[in-house]
């Protein structure tokens, strides 16, 4: 009798606060990936106007290697200060971070077609929200993937080392789809 319910209808208080944590969740997810959104969008836009404003002469300046580096060293500066730095510092830094990297991929645009970038885009956004909606949504503890991804992960570089000299387009395709295999799992 001591877990008698006398209103069976009534949502427990587990299931409230249950419901108030996905709720909270939810909002930081969407959070999260709005500014996650903003960033690539800026990192796009920088990459086409660097592209465009550039033209080719910036694959033969020497400012090409400061602007592909500066991602690097904003890293490096990041990290030193991230502990010290406000939500809003943190917040500008990133996006400062977005447009460099949009900056130093603009060299893409004069290797690749402006269509093969753009389906790449695309193939990689649809992954990424697929994979991200099915971490999400799963009930499933997914950490015990990590320690054989990490194997997969050594098996793929050691792979790629032994076809540095044996130059085989076969073993370069299946590197190439196990590959992402174990990064869309990583």
């Amino acid at each position: 009798m001591s877990n008698y319910d006398g209103n069976p209808g009534a949502p427990s208080v587990s299931a409230n606060v249950a419901t108030a944590i996905d709720v909270g969740l939810r909002a930081f997810m969407l959070r999260v990936y709005n500014y996650m959104a903003a960033g690539v969008g800026l990192t796009g836009v920088a990459a086409f106007l660097t592209y465009q404003l550039t033209g080719p002469e910036l694959l033969q300046s020497p400012l090409m290697w400061v602007l592909m580096l500066a991602p690097l060293g904003l890293v490096f500066f990041i990290s030193a200060r991230i502990n010290t730095m406000s939500v809003q510092a943190a917040r500008g830094w990133f996006f400062v971070y977005a447009a460099l990297v949009g900056i130093s991929l603009s060299t893409i645009f004069h290797i690749y077609t402006e269509s093969s970038i753009t389906r790449v885009f695309f193939i990689s956004a649809a992954a990424f929200g697929a994979l991200s909606i099915w971490g999400y949504t799963t009930k499933r503890n997914l950490s015990g993937f990590g320690t054989f991804l990490f194997m997969g992960l050594i098996g793929i570089i050691i792979a790629s080392l032994v076809n540095l000299f044996l130059r085989s387009s076969g073993l370069d395709w299946m590197i190439s789809i196990i590959g992402v295999g174990v990064f869309a799992g990583l």
